[in-house]
């Protein structure tokens, strides 16, 4: 059985936060590379209002920001 976009983008968003914090926790990236990582991210979905798709870009855009302003991704030092 094929399993939805939507359960399969969540699950994917939740192991690259975990490898995150792990990279974090470990000493192997610090807070700042990570969070370049989500800026950089962002930016590459905020870069394409003339593809298809645009609001869905804008929404990736806008939710990869929202984990960065929570700091879901960083455990805060």
């Amino acid at each position: 059985m094929p399993v939805p976009t939507d359960i399969a983008g969540l699950a994917a968003l939740s192991i690259c936060e975990s490898l995150l914090l792990a990279l974090n926790d470990r000493n192997i990236l610090p807070e700042k590379e990570i969070v370049g990582i989500l800026q950089d991210a962002a930016a590459a979905h905020n870069a394409a209002p003339g593809r298809d798709q645009a609001d869905m870009h804008k929404a990736v855009a806008a939710l990869i920001n929202g984990i960065l302003a929570g700091g879901n991704s960083v455990r805060r030092r």
